[in-house]
């Protein structure tokens, strides 16, 4: 594909006519203005608004599309990590896991298709929560503390010199540098108290900061940590999806008899909650960062930097649910009575006899281990000659040591119901047996899945910039990178039938009996639906750990989660950069080709043998270029054009495969997955209309050429060729393996697609606008952004099109701020829409979340020119969690929240 073609000239077209369009408005601005405006005396700006004018003028001097973050401004917004303090950016929005920040999206791509470099090096961090371990590239911003990094940049727009790999943007996260503090002793320590009002936990945030710099400029050594520990609890309800399903008998009539029967068939084709419940999440989260800097000058054209990195989470989530298994066992259930809704197709309410309950009691933990030393030498040859020498080693590990359920069953439970009317908070109720008594309940299951995930990353990288003259300049320079992708698991999943802990004999007995001394009642205390039930019994989980033996039980391969990819790329790049004369008007600008070639050998489980695939070499041409001209001083345009790409997901290249024998689903890998390709480009009006101040348009498309997609066919599971042993025991597939047809889905190298949309920001104080002595330390902060995409979905012989996984049309964030010369206080608002999370199962389109609106607060005051309080107050919405399955109707997946979170603290500096 062309890099300039017809497409990028009929954008350009569209692109000028809104230029110009900005150019009218500013315009007119500026002729508003009174003629005889009073000169203001100089004011002199500290803390969080002299942050925001250096992010301003790392902006405002760079030739592409440049975003940033400093020190005061990473640290003053209300902010657990770095995520939450990147989605005040233009263009960037969140996903949070339980109630913290942990994947950024740019301009509507997923984290898997942005680059996070840590003083230089590329970088991936993993972690665990919700959805089980991170198998992909995108970078899960929760395993750091923001106060261990003094600025981001955020990079959108692609340059020869900037390591390649992004679709949406590089983000670069630095931290401080001992050159970088004043001459002589820094100190910093900061400790926080934070409480949670859901869950009434309150826990510490300390850090720290020493460094020194040699008032002569030749050597110098800092070093920071973070501490913290807290717990965040989410509490709602939960329906695993929702599904169709022929039942026993429908009000009465028995519908294997009578299967034409009205009653039978609209039941069996309207869709029921798969897993209705109601339940409590806890997550436990302790985090620890340290950095490390030293930096030597010995002579005045050479600075040495050592780097050194570590951060270790310590997490744990566990899960109590009181549920009913529909799923599967309908066949076994008599529906009572029942309302249902033609418009959804939806069993919106049903009372069931002989109802599969199902209490479970759920604990994993995990550690992510982060660690990374890098040198970085910068040396002047002479007058025209300068160079940069990178190397540096990474690793991120995560492991699961336990991934612990127990199961409490009863199968044949009697006056079962459930009225989703009111599908935010549904009644859910148990009118039969006390199921808080635990002789009413047999533990006939038991699960533990110890997981072992390894990123490393290995690079050299040398540059060199030569001046031609005072106004043009060439960059050259290489890079070699290896990544590597370690992953294993195992299982303990069993039956107590299974695993011949009990005679089984007898058809009433699939379980041990409960038990008062190896259970535990649990009160759900938080709002639910009129009526439902609030208390149920649960397995003690170490109770029944200690009864069974459940650590010395077989631990079995779980082969789709063993697998490995080593993947090396040599980069080789060339650039001219320059700064002329355009019209009359300053022009800035770069202009070069970087060339990108990638060997990959994976491995995995494939029909039970273990097979490793060395694909074919394959290489990458990817020009580029980005220009700024200068309209007016404080008015700049700014166009960018690149050719761009993304390596396919790590965890998706294994040759092999994994089961999911509860809905009857098979998911291949593919090790020969193309990366993802697309020609990127933009442009922007931005006017630096006061001190502090900025007011700008984006426009921006990329053109993705393929891209990794999934697709879907029906068959049976001998058609596979995975063998039986990957059956989870107890479940629909391990008792019948052919019991239905299996949904079969495989990652193939697909159609492309088109990305586009626009971005709005305004920055400024309010003394820019109003003279009025009330309003001077006052002011504020607001950016939107709209993308939209089209793409290719494969569903059987169905294509449908629809948006990118991740991509909300519509997000915007705002802050106001006050400050003066000792307090200080901002409010902050961060809002995303809907989006697609992947496709879904069980007879539903898609699945995802509905739009999220988050609101904080944070505040501080200056005891002395030492000592600083603050307090924040964190989702103050209190915002829920709205989980969907089906786009088309929307069936309510999740609804439950996290509570707000309050901080106080005090900070002392030296």
């Amino acid at each position: 594909m062309s890099l300039f073609n017809y497409k990028f000239g009929k954008q350009f077209l569209a692109n000028t006519s809104m230029t110009a369009l900005a150019l009218a408005v500013a315009g007119a601005a500026q002729a508003q203005a009174p003629a005889d405006e009073p000169v203001l005396e100089e004011v002199v700006v500290t803390g969080f608004r002299q942050s925001l004018a250096q992010a301003l003028d790392v902006k405002r001097d760079s030739v592409g599309s440049v975003d940033a973050i400093m020190a005061e401004d990473i640290a003053d917004f209300p902010d657990q990590n770095l995520a939450e303090s990147l989605q005040r950016i233009p263009g960037i929005a969140i996903t949070r896991d339980s109630g913290e920040g942990r994947e950024i999206s740019v301009r509507g791509l997923s984290g898997e298709f942005t680059r996070i470099r840590i003083n230089g090096m590329e970088a991936i961090a993993a972690t665990g929560g919700e959805g089980g371990p991170n198998r992909s590239r995108s970078f899960d911003f929760n395993v750091f503390a923001s106060e261990l990094f003094n600025s981001i940049v955020v990079r959108k727009t692609a340059s020869a010199n900037v390591d390649e790999g992004s679709l949406g943007a590089v983000v670069d996260l630095n931290t401080g540098r001992p050159f970088g503090y004043d001459e002589g002793l820094t100190l910093v320590g900061a400790v926080e108290g934070q409480y949670n009002d859901l869950n009434e936990d309150f826990g510490p945030r300390v850090t720290g900061l020493f460094a020194y710099n040699d008032p002569e400029g030749i050597w110098g050594v800092s070093a920071s940590v973070a501490y913290s520990d807290n717990s965040t609890s989410e509490m709602g309800q939960n329906t695993v999806r929702w599904q169709a399903a022929d039942f026993a008998s429908v009000e009465g009539v028995d519908c294997t008899a009578n299967p034409d029967d009205s009653g039978c068939v609209e039941v069996g084709n309207g869709f029921h909650p798969r897993i209705p419940r109601y339940g409590l999440i806890d997550v436990d989260r302790k985090r620890l960062g340290i950095t490390g800097g030293l930096q030597f000058r010995p002579t005045d054209a050479t600075t040495v930097s050592l780097d050194l990195l570590y951060s270790e989470l310590d997490a744990s989530r566990a899960e109590k649910w009181g549920e009913v298994l529909f799923r599967g066992n309908e066949g076994g259930m008599d529906v009572v009575d029942y309302t249902y809704d033609a418009a959804s197709n939806n069993l919106n309410s049903m009372t069931v006899n002989n109802a599969w309950v199902r209490n479970e009691n759920f604990l994993k933990a995990w550690t992510t281990e982060f660690n990374q030393v890098s040198l970085d030498v910068e040396h002047e040859f002479n007058e025209d000659l300068t160079g940069h020498f990178l190397a540096g080693t990474s690793e991120s590990e995560l492991d699961f040591p336990y991934e612990i359920t127990f199961m409490y069953d009863d199968r044949d439970y009697q006056g079962f119901s459930y009225d989703y009317t009111d599908d935010e908070f549904p009644v859910i109720a148990f009118n039969g047996p006390d199921v808080t008594d635990p002789t009413n309940f047999q533990m006939s299951e038991f699960r533990d899945r110890p997981t072992n995930t390894v990123h490393g990353f290995d690079t050299v990288a040398g540059d060199f910039t030569y001046y031609l003259n005072d106004a043009y300049s060439v960059d050259f320079g290489a890079s070699y990178k290896k990544f590597t992708f370690d992953t294993e698991g195992y299982r303990r999943d069993t039956g107590v039938c299974g695993a011949e802990l009990i005679d089984c004999s007898s058809d009433d007995v699939y379980g041990i009996p409960g038990t008062d001394a190896l259970s535990e009642v649990f009160t759900f205390d938080d709002k639910m639906g009129s009526g439902s039930t609030s208390q149920w019994v649960i397995p003690d989980l170490w109770a029944w750990a200690d009864e069974i033996d459940l650590f010395n039980q077989e631990a079995r391969q779980d082969q789709g989660n063993i697998r490995s990819v080593e993947e090396e790329s040599t980069s080789l790049f060339v650039q001219l950069n320059g700064e002329t004369q355009l019209a009359g008007k300053d022009f800035m600008f770069d202009v070069g080709v970087r060339y990108a070639e990638t060997d990959q050998t994976s491995s995995g489980y494939n029909s039970g043998q273990f097979v490793t695939v060395k694909r074919d070499t394959y290489d990458d041409v990817l020009p580029s270029f980005n220009t700024a001209m200068y309209l007016t001083e404080d008015l700049i345009w700014r166009v960018s054009g690149a050719s761009v790409m993304t390596r396919p997901g790590l965890g998706n290249l294994s040759p092999g495969g994994s089961v999911d024998s509860f809905n009857y689903s098979v998911s291949f890998q593919n090790p020969q997955l193309d990366p993802t390709r697309a020609d990127s480009f933009d442009t922007s009006l931005e006017w630096y209309f006061a001190d502090e101040a900025i007011a700008s348009i984006a426009l921006f498309t990329k053109d993705i050429e393929s891209r990794p997609i999934g697709v879907e066919r029906e068959g049976t599971y001998a058609s596979t060729g995975l063998p039986l042993s990957l059956l989870a025991p107890t479940s629909p597939a391990e008792a019948d393996p052919e019991g239905r047809p299996w949904t079969i889905s495989s990652l193939e190298n697909g159609p492309g697609a088109e990305v586009k949309g626009f971005e709005l920001a305004l920055q400024a104080p309010f003394s820019t606008f109003t003279d009025a002595e009330l309003m001077r330390d006052f002011g504020f902060i607001a950016n939107y952004t709209y993308v939209d995409s089209d793409v290719d979905y494969t569903f059987g012989d169905e294509v449908v099109s629809e948006r990118l996984f991740g991509l909300s049309n519509n997000s915007y964030n705002a802050t106001v701020y006050y400050e003066n010369e000792r307090f200080n206080a901002r409010i902050s608002a961060a809002y995303r829409d809907d989006y697609i999370t992947g496709t879904s199962g069980t007879g539903n389109r898609f699945e995802g979340y509905e739009g999220t609106f988050n609101v904080d607060f944070s505040a501080g005051y200056e005891l002395n020119d030492n000592l600083d309080i603050n307090f924040e107050a964190l989702n103050l919405t209190d915002d829920y969690q709205d989980r969907w399955t089906d786009i088309s109707e929307k069936r309510r997946y999740e609804y439950d929240h996290t509570g707000r979170v309050f901080k106080v603290g005090v900070k002392y500096q030296y």
